[in-house]
């Protein structure tokens, strides 16, 4: 082939070649655009910019009927639309349902107080009590009424010393350390300041008090209270609230009260008084707190009765099955559970005695010794089957305790909740507690020894009203199943037996 012709087909093979794979010339660049592109894009030389309209255009636009007009329209619909939320607004607030004011409290309306009448018995001495205060404090209880342990000899006035601690029962260092440790948990410290606590006359006589035996009380009352206690208890309010020197008395406790400053408290006991004795003491003399001894009479319809009176100064009003008494429940019954549910759900402070919360079994002695260590398995041989058995009641029974007062301090219809009772017989009642907007119980117990069916009455009361059903929260009856669902119409309950019903308010 001769040179010529070569050239001739490299210059048809390029001409064939694809455009884009052509040398970029001036010319091929505007073939391969017109080629490859559905639109030919041209370049103005110079570049157009948006300048808007100007400042006299703009305002010969904006003084046009139309656009005054399209203003006017979105300004009303502006401000209409502002008022019609602002309205809303107030009507919700105007229809919403109001929260009812929480009730002042002082520390003994938060949660029950828990007695240590005697030290050694509870845990050898001062020390012992000291470090047994986590697992009390697990129990939820507000307050611990310690004592009386000061010195004094049997129905002698002259040996009464009410600023000294009985040695066998420990030292003011451990007391001070008792103080220190319960503060730091949240729990206050009473005092009992009953002077002839080994005698039958808590006051050397059953007549009248003698202004000197007074007198060392109040000053001793100013001293335990500066070294840090958080009140005061006194036996035999009724004889007591008669002595002349009686103001002195509570000034001495209550005189240094401020706003800001922790209430000292003033506990009276009442013993064998009628409902409406109680009920005079709590208002007339003074007093922070009464306990009585009211629970101990066997009637339903008598105890129902005494709550009817009382829950109106449920504030100052305190519940015990043998507090008065510094004795236990286990002495009155065997249904530790029923009476714990019953005084963790009334309305009023509850006061337990050391071991309430176990069912501890007094024995027949005044100060029986508190059993420890009860979740554990002894040491050593194996393990008895009944013991085993025992040692799980009691455990059962502690646990009942915690939940209940673990319940009491959180909800606000059982801590300081209105009252109305539903029923009562002679080995049952039943009772409502409400607050607000808060969830509502009942409390059902029948201590006697054959099945009770409970038929609720509620007298007609503004805006309180029972539900068809509700929820069983917690039971000892085994036919009442916590968390099914019961008919309010009537609940039967079996004997020694106790129930705690749930609804929530529907408004």
């Amino acid at each position: 082939m001769s040179k010529d012709t070569e050239i001739d087909m490299k210059e048809v093979e390029l001409n064939e070649m694809d455009p884009e794979k052509q040398p970029m010339t001036g010319d091929g660049q505007a073939a391969a655009g017109e080629k490859n592109g559905s639109v030919k894009l041209k370049v103005p030389e110079d570049e157009v910019t948006f300048t808007g309209l100007s400042k006299d255009e703009l305002m010969k636009v904006a003084g046009t009927p139309g656009w005054v007009r399209t203003r006017w329209v979105l300004l009303v619909l502006f401000w209409l639309g502002w008022v019609g939320m602002l309205a809303g607004a107030i009507v919700i607030i105007v229809q919403a349902p109001r929260c009812k004011p929480i009730p002042d409290m002082s520390w003994w309306n938060e949660g029950p107080l828990y007695q240590i009448s005697d030290v050694e018995a509870f845990s050898e001495g001062m020390e012992g009590v000291v470090a047994k205060l986590d697992e009390i404090n697990q129990l939820k209880v507000k307050g611990l009424v310690l004592g009386p342990f000061h010195t004094v000899q049997k129905d002698q006035p002259a040996t009464l010393d009410l600023k000294e601690i009985d040695p066998i029962q420990g030292k003011k260092e451990a007391l001070s350390a008792l103080l220190e440790k319960a503060h730091k948990k949240g729990m206050s410290v009473v005092l009992d300041l009953t002077p002839n606590y080994p005698g039958q006359a808590p006051w050397f006589s059953t007549a009248a008090i003698d202004d000197e035996v007074m007198d060392k009380v109040k000053a001793a009352a100013e001293y335990w209270i500066g070294e840090g206690i958080d009140g005061i208890k006194i036996s035999d309010l009724s004889l007591a609230s008669k002595s002349v020197e009686w103001s002195k008395l509570l000034a001495a406790v209550q005189g240094n009260r401020t706003d800001d400053s922790k209430k000292k408290a003033v506990m009276g006991v009442v013993k064998n008084a009628s409902t409406a004795e109680v009920s005079h003491l709590a208002n007339a003399t003074g007093v922070d707190l009464v306990l009585s001894d009211l629970l101990s009479t066997n009637g339903g319809k008598e105890r129902i009765r005494a709550m009817d009176v009382l829950n109106t100064m449920q504030m100052s009003v305190g519940w015990g099955l043998g507090a008065a008494q510094k004795d236990h429940l286990s002495r009155s019954t065997d249904m530790i559970q029923l009476y714990q549910l019953l005084l963790l759900t009334m309305p009023g402070t509850p006061v337990f005695t050391y071991g309430d919360e176990i069912g501890l079994n007094a024995q027949g002695a005044e100060s029986p010794k508190m059993v420890w260590g009860i979740e554990k398995e002894p040491e050593g041989s194996p393990a008895n089957e009944t013991a085993k058995a025992e040692r799980e009641k009691l455990v059962s029974k502690r646990n009942w305790f915690k939940s209940l007062s673990e319940m009491r301090g959180k909800e606000r219809s059982l801590l300081h909740g209105d009252y109305y009772s539903l029923y009562s017989a002679d080995s049952s009642i039943a009772f409502l507690r409400l607050w607000d907007q808060s969830d509502r119980y009942i409390t059902a117990v029948n201590w006697g020894t054959t099945t009770e069916k409970l038929t609720f009455t509620l007298t007609p009361t503004e805006g309180v009203e029972l539900p068809e059903k509700a929820k069983v929260k917690l039971s000892t009856d085994e036919n009442l199943k916590v968390d099914s669902s019961v008919s309010l119409d009537s609940i039967t309950l079996g004997p020694g037996q106790a129930v705690l019903l749930q609804f929530p308010y529907t408004g």
